[in-house]
């Protein structure tokens, strides 16, 4: 049986014109992770990770903590939605830059309902697959490790993605999934057990490389 450790990036660009870009905390956070499995002679036999600017930064900083990797394999459905498109479905009227917190629990409660009528195929957000189309993106990653990896594997996506994988190994609701998307940290590792037949759930959104009190205030999640 193998071990899928499945990361989502580092911090992003919140409320910046370019989201898909890591921060200067975002790398340092995906460094830490890969120091953290280096101390513990952790090694890769595969690695998958999305197609986006911070999916192969967040990949980079871990391989510079972790000394080694694989060459990734570049999937693209495990890409992010666009959630300004998915906001846009059902808020056609522009939004203000977040800059209070009134303004970020706005912009997420609109996401919340913005995804639910996406998944519910009630919208059809700009330049998006439908969510079908998104999952199957995901559901074919999964079955790429089960059916051609052995070992250790590493996936780095962002968190539609993985909750989306988390939530068609336990069957949940969609609702369920985008909860568990929402509170997905940046650069939390989440770990399913494998063979070739299914997945198994055994950690979930645990960011042990930021436990400590040096590091504690450095956990994010946007």
């Amino acid at each position: 049986m193998g071990t899928l450790y499945l990361v989502r990036h580092g911090q992003a660009s919140f409320g910046a014109a370019d989201y898909d870009q890591l921060s200067e905390l975002g790398t340092r956070q995906c460094r830490l992770l890969g120091d953290y499995w280096r101390a513990r002679g952790q090694r890769f036999d595969a690695v998958l990770t999305g197609s986006l600017k911070r999916h192969a930064q967040s990949f980079a900083a871990i391989a510079e903590g972790l000394g080694a990797a694989p060459e990734p394999v570049v999937w693209p459905g495990l890409n992010e939605y666009d959630s300004e498109a998915v906001i846009h479905a059902i808020h056609p009227e522009p939004l203000a830059k977040p800059v209070d917190a009134e303004m970020v629990r706005h912009h997420f409660r609109l996401l919340r309902a913005g995804l639910l009528a996406w998944m519910r195929g009630e919208t059809r957000p700009a330049g998006m697959h439908s969510y079908a189309e998104f999952a199957a993106g995901v559901a074919g990653a999964l079955e790429h490790v089960r059916q051609h990896c052995k070992g250790e594997v590493l996936i780095v996506s962002s968190g539609g993605p993985i909750a989306t994988a988390v939530g068609q190994v336990l069957g949940t609701s969609a609702e369920m999934s985008i909860e568990l998307n929402l509170r997905i940290r940046n650069s939390a590792v989440s770990e399913f057990s494998f063979n070739p037949k299914r997945h198994l759930l055994q950690s979930f959104n645990h960011v042990p490389h930021l436990d400590s009190l040096e590091y504690r205030e450095m956990a994010t999640y946007a």
